[in-house]
């Protein structure tokens, strides 16, 4: 059996936009791929617009890809498979306030996956299923009867979570799951997210926009600009050696809580605003922004190398 879990080559999503009498592309997504290992980690971050919440939506086939291909357990996931796949492939989304349904108890809510993919024989079975998961995720039992409006930001957030195991995935998208939380929950919902993984195996394609939590929670991160990946390595290689320039602006706005470091190091600001993605510049889409640019980066867009093992950069002059 292959160590791979999830495998994205080449994937591409546009989303056709009206401007004046024609219809142009918007490139959300251009040209990505990566591989999800079992029971792994991947953090994806840039910032917002870039594509990452598009990324995990078009894993899951929530968009119909313009282009690529997704495997998913050695399996080419297509529109006549996904059906079968849904119980593998799971999503946990960003705002808890409005993923959940007001009108369903927590226990419809965590139970529907159950009745959708007649996962329980009983009424009986179905309860004890519930529970189970609501006591994984840190809910008592009297909560199962209560509606998401009665909950906090972080324990809606972990109901979407118990619902998400409640088929027992192999892979989770988890788009930005503790950006609408307080700094205090947000630690308990990585925490409990960390020890879901230790006990159940399942692998995280974890979206994000903060590099703390990222490098905490990921054994890898791949780092997004513009609808392309620009870097990928090892989340403590990327954090100590950065060699994109995107990321080495990324990484530099980090805030660490150490006065005598963050006098010492220097911030790299980029210039310039970010391009539209209905008007891509040429070449590499970073260059407007990047003190290394050459005449290459206007002309040619560069391809994922690796720089050492394990170590992708997208970059001419780096």
């Amino acid at each position: 059996m292959s160590d791979t879990l999830v495998e994205v080559k080449h994937l591409k999503q546009y989303f056709p936009v009206k401007s004046g009498f024609k219809t142009i592309p918007l490139k959300a997504v251009d040209d990505v791929s990566f591989t999800v290992g079992r029971g792994e980690t991947l953090g994806l971050v840039g910032e917002s617009g870039c594509g990452k919440t598009t990324v995990g939506r078009t894993l899951l086939r929530l968009y119909k890809p313009t282009d690529g291909e997704v495997w998913f357990d050695g399996e080419q996931v297509t529109d006549k498979n996904i059906g079968h796949m849904r119980k593998q492939m799971q999503m946990v989304f960003q705002d808890p306030y409005s993923s959940l349904d007001p009108r369903m108890t927590v226990e419809d809510i965590i139970g529907e996956p159950l009745d959708v993919h007649h996962l329980c024989s009983s009424r009986k079975e179905r309860r004890e299923k519930i529970l189970e998961l609501m006591s994984y995720v840190g809910l008592n039992s009297e909560h199962a009867r209560r509606y998401a409006h009665e909950f906090s930001g972080g324990q809606r957030q972990r109901i979407g979570i118990a619902r998400a195991l409640a088929v027992d995935p192999k892979f989770i998208v988890c788009d930005e799951p503790v950006s609408a939380l307080d700094v205090s929950i947000q630690a308990q919902v990585i925490n409990m997210f960390e020890e879901l993984q230790e006990k159940l195996g399942v692998a995280y394609l974890f979206i994000a926009h903060d590099l703390l939590v990222v490098h905490h929670i990921s054994q890898r991160i791949a780092v997004m600009y513009l609808g392309k990946i620009v870097e990928i390595a090892d989340a403590d290689d990327l954090n100590e050696h950065p060699i994109h320039p995107y990321t080495e602006s990324l990484l530099s706005a980090v805030p660490i809580p150490d006065p005598d470091v963050t006098r010492a190091r220097k911030r790299i600001l980029l210039e310039g605003d970010v391009p539209s993605p209905l008007k891509m510049p040429t070449g590499c889409a970073f260059r407007t922004r990047c003190r290394y640019a050459t005449e290459q980066c206007e002309h040619e867009c560069p391809s994922l190398t690796e720089r050492s093992p394990g170590h992708q950069v997208a970059c001419w002059n780096r």
